[in-house]
């Protein structure tokens, strides 16, 4: 696993559970307005201090039984590396529940992690509307991979959760209604608040400059399609 660094505690990352969270290197997306940059490349980085090595990251958690509940996987995109299945069962088998950080671009992976009960709770990033879902992203590829991925989390009769980075200049309000529309019935649905902060693509306020958008309005006109919403940051 190319680890880029981990938390050892987080009371947010895993609803519900004391956790630590993990950060895979490598992503399969470019969202300009991606607030952790250095992971989106295939490289080795360095976020904390400590060697990064996978052997290392599961040596703590042996450590950590009985005060941890749960492992948050995220990224960059943890379903990118090839051994992430290996990962989760090594972590799996320490006692921990698993919570996967993803953008669904790896359908194949879902479906392999759900079927073997890998994964106790999944996050799914929501770009955009299905038709403008190259201009969050950032990349172009085969839409269909995402909305199989859609497709297999809420069938998956395991805790999961969708959400959506709004981004005034990429986002409008019609988007947030075509997204509810899409994936209707959800469990949960979250809008996140943008902040301008270091960004993959540095020129991205140009766009978000004087722009904004009603997170409040737009809940109110979505709610009632997800047994739970609401607005994170």
């Amino acid at each position: 696993m190319n680890i880029a660094g981990f938390q050892k505690l987080t009371l947010i990352d895993y609803p519900g559970k004391i956790a630590a969270t993990v950060f895979t290197v490598g992503c399969s997306f470019r969202c300009p307005f991606c607030h952790n940059p250095e992971l989106v490349g295939g490289g080795m980085y360095n976020i904390s201090g400590i060697k990064n090595t996978e052997k290392e990251f599961l040596d703590f958690l042996k450590t950590r039984k009985g005060k941890l509940d749960g492992i948050c996987i995220t990224g960059g995109e943890p379903t990118v590396q090839p051994d992430i299945i290996n990962f989760i069962k090594k972590i799996k088998k320490l006692g921990y529940a698993v919570k996967l950080d993803t953008n669904g671009t790896r359908p194949d992976v879902l479906r392999k992690v759900i079927s073997e009960k890998l994964v106790d709770f999944i996050a799914m990033d929501i770009k955009n509307q299905i038709k403008k879902y190259d201009k969050a992203s950032g990349v172009k590829f085969d839409i269909k991979r995402i909305e199989l991925s859609v497709n297999l989390i809420m069938n998956s009769r395991i805790p999961y959760e969708f959400r959506t980075t709004a981004v005034p200049g990429i986002h409008e309000e019609k988007d947030f209604l075509a997204i509810a529309k899409w994936i209707k019935g959800a469990q949960s649905y979250w809008l996140q608040r943008y902040r301008e902060k270091k960004t993959l693509d540095p020129n991205i306020k140009k766009k978000t400059k004087g722009k904004k958008l009603d997170l409040e309005k737009i809940l109110k006109k979505i709610e009632k399609n997800f047994e739970k919403s609401g607005i994170r940051g």
